[in-house]
C-alpha cells in the first residue's frame, strides 16, 4: 500500500513567501481577500509593486519600488542561479531576476508555487502505461505542476523515479525536496546549459525506470532525450510550444517527433499517391510515444500515438485528438474521442504501410539527371529544376553529365571543348539567353513536360519554398511575378500557416516567405 508523502501546509509555504517582502508590501499582500488565488508579485524599480491573478492584477502600494525594497527580498532568499532564478528552501515559490546591462538586479518576478495533488486525474492511465509523455502548454498552465504530480504517483507505484531539476521547479530549492514529488530522486543541475549532460548522468549513474524533466529547449537536449528512451526509460517531459504543429515545425525539437526530410518520389509512386513528387516524411521514430496538448487546467487533447499522428499531418491531415476535461462535478469525461485520418490527400487512397516504404526508397534511390552547365548560369539552372520539380542535378565535370546546357553563341562558335563534348555522344542543348524562363523551356523538352504555363510554374516554385521554410526556417525569396499571381503565392504560404511579402519594385516586385513568430 503506497504511503501518503509527508504534507506542508499551503498556507504556511504561503507565508514564507510573503515573509521575504517588505513589511508594507507584505501587509498589503495579506490583507488581499482572495490572496491563496495569487500567481506572482511583481516588484520593478521604479514602479508599483503588483500582484497578479489569474485574469487581473493590483497595485499593492502608492510608492514605487526602491532598490531597497530589491535588495531586502534578495537578502531572503537563496543564491541566484545562472539562470537568473533563486528560491526558498523547501518550497515550490521561484524569484526570477531581470538585471540592468552592469548586473544589478531592476526587477524581480515572485511566483508562488503550489503542490497540487489530483491534477493528473484525467491523465492516470496514460502516465501508468510506461509511454514515454510529452507536456504542451503555454506558460503558467500547469505543466510544471502535473510533472511534480506524476513523479509523485510514479514513485509511490514503487517506480524508480529520478528528477532531472534544471531550476528547482519541479521539487523546491534547497538540498532537500519538496515532498510534493513524494518518493522520486532530485538532480540539480548546476547552469542550464548542462541540463542534458545530467539527463544522461541520470540514466547512466541511477538507474531509473523514469525520468521526469521540465522544459526540453536545445538540440542537445533534444538528442539527450532520444538516448534515454531508447535505453527503454520512460520519459516525461515538457517542451516548448502549444500544440503539436508547433513542436514539429520547430527545427530545434522537430526530433522529438521524429523530425523531418524532404524526400523525392519516383514518378510512379507520385502518380499513385496523387502527390508532388517532393513530399516530407518523418525521418525517424519519434522520442515521446504520446503528446499530450494542456488546453486549460482542467482540459487537455491526447495525441495517443505520436508516429501516426506525424505521418497524418505531413500528408496534409489534421489528425483529431482525445479530448478530456473536469466535469463540474469532479468527474473526468472523454468529449471528444480520437481519430487519425487515413493518408489520403487529393482522392486518393494511401499505400499499404510496408509497401509505401518500399516505394520510399525506390524514390530515394531513383538516378537524378545529370546536367552540365557550358557558359550558362548554374544558380539559375538550380532554380529552373526547383521551379519544374523534374529529377535533375548539376555536374561538376562534362563527362559526368547526361546532357551539356549551353548558349546558342557558344554552340555558333563550336569550341574545342564542345566538339570534344559532341565526340562522345553527349546531347547538347542550346538556349538564346541566359535566363531562368529559358532554362525551363530547355528542361520541358528534356523531361517531356510539354506545356506548362507560367501560372503552374509559379505556384510550384512557391510550394518549393514553403517546404524549405517549414525544414530549415530561412526566408526563401521567389522569381519576379505579375500581382494576381503574387495573390495566389501570399494565399498558398498562408494556407501553411507561413508569413510573405512583397518586395522591389515593378516589374521585378517577388514575394519571400518565412516564419512568423511562434511557429
Amino acid at each position: 500500500m503506497a504511503v501518503q508523502p509527508e504534507s506542508i501546509s499551503p498556507s504556511l509555504e504561503l507565508r514564507q513567501l510573503l515573509d521575504i517582502f517588505p513589511l508594507p508590501i507584505r501587509q498589503a499582500l495579506i490583507r488581499l481577500h482572495d490572496l491563496e488565488a495569487i500567481i506572482e508579485v511583481v516588484l520593478d524599480l521604479g514602479r508599483l509593486p503588483e500582484a497578479r491573478f489569474s485574469e487581473d492584477f493590483v497595485y499593492l502600494s502608492n510608492e514605487a519600488v526602491t532598490q531597497a525594497d530589491l535588495e531586502h527580498v534578495i537578502g531572503r532568499l537563496g543564491p541566484f542561479g545562472k539562470d537568473n532564478r533563486a528560491g526558498i528552501a523547501m518550497t515550490l515559490h521561484r524569484i526570477s531576476a531581470i538585471r540592468n546591462r552592469t548586473g544589478t538586479v531592476v526587477g524581480l518576478t515572485c511566483r508562488v508555487g503550489r503542490a497540487v495533488y489530483g491534477t493528473i486525474d484525467l491523465i492516470l492511465d496514460v502516465v501508468r502505461s510506461g509511454k514515454s509523455i510529452c507536456l504542451l502548454g503555454r506558460p503558467g498552465v500547469g505543466k510544471t505542476t502535473m510533472l511534480r504530480e506524476v513523479a509523485r504517483v510514479l514513485s509511490e507505484d514503487r517506480r524508480r523515479v529520478v528528477i532531472v531539476d534544471t531550476s528547482n521547479e519541479i521539487a523546491g530549492d534547497g538540498d532537500i525536496p519538496h515532498p510534493g514529488i513524494g518518493h522520486a530522486r532530485r538532480m540539480q543541475v548546476a547552469e542550464p546549459a548542462l541540463q542534458h549532460a545530467v539527463m544522461i548522468e541520470a540514466v547512466e549513474n541511477h538507474m531509473p525506470q523514469v525520468v521526469v524533466i521540465d522544459e526540453i529547449g536545445t538540440e542537445a537536449e533534444a538528442l539527450a532525450a532520444r538516448t534515454i528512451a531508447e535505453r527503454g526509460v520512460q520519459l516525461i517531459g515538457t517542451a516548448h510550444g502549444q500544440s503539436l504543429e508547433n513542436l514539429l515545425m520547430n527545427p530545434t525539437l522537430s526530433d522529438l517527433m521524429g523530425g523531418i526530410s524532404a524526400v523525392t518520389l519516383s514518378d510512379e509512386e507520385a502518380r499513385r499517391r496523387g502527390t508532388r513528387k517532393t513530399v516530407l516524411e518523418r525521418k525517424a521514430p519519434p522520442t515521446f510515444d504520446v503528446l499530450i496538448e494542456i488546453q486549460e487546467r482542467d482540459r487537455l487533447a491526447i495525441h495517443g500515438n505520436v508516429a501516426d499522428v506525424v505521418d497524418a499531418l505531413l500528408r496534409g491531415y489534421m489528425p483529431q485528438p482525445e479530448v478530456r476535461q473536469r466535469s463540474a462535478s469532479g468527474m473526468v469525461e472523454v468529449v471528444q474521442a480520437a481519430e487519425v485520418q487515413p493518408a489520403v490527400r487529393d482522392g486518393h487512397a494511401g499505400l499499404d504501410r510496408d509497401l509505401w516504404e518500399e516505394e520510399r526508397e525506390e524514390g530515394e534511390r531513383e538516378r537524378p539527371k545529370m546536367i552540365f552547365p557550358y557558359g550558362v548560369s548554374r544558380n539559375k539552372i538550380e532554380r529552373a529544376i526547383q521551379n519544374l520539380r523534374v529529377n535533375a542535378a548539376i555536374a561538376r565535370k562534362w563527362d559526368d553529365a547526361d546532357v551539356v546546357i549551353t548558349l546558342k553563341t557558344l554552340e555558333r562558335k563550336e569550341t574545342s571543348r564542345l566538339r570534344e563534348i559532341a565526340s562522345e555522344n553527349v546531347p547538347i542543348y542550346s538556349i538564346k539567353t541566359n535566363t531562368t524562363a529559358q532554362l525551363q523551356n530547355c528542361l520541358k523538352d528534356l523531361f517531356n513536360l510539354g506545356s506548362i504555363d507560367s501560372e503552374e510554374i509559379a505556384l510550384r516554385e512557391a510550394e518549393e519554398a514553403i517546404y524549405q521554410v517549414l525544414l530549415d526556417a530561412q526566408t526563401v525569396e521567389l522569381s519576379p511575378q505579375t500581382s494576381y499571381i503574387r495573390r495566389m503565392q501570399h494565399q498558398l504560404a498562408e494556407k501553411y500557416r507561413l508569413q510573405s511579402r512583397s518586395t522591389g519594385a515593378e516589374p521585378n516586385r517577388r514575394v519571400q516567405i518565412f516564419r512568423g513568430e511562434g511557429l
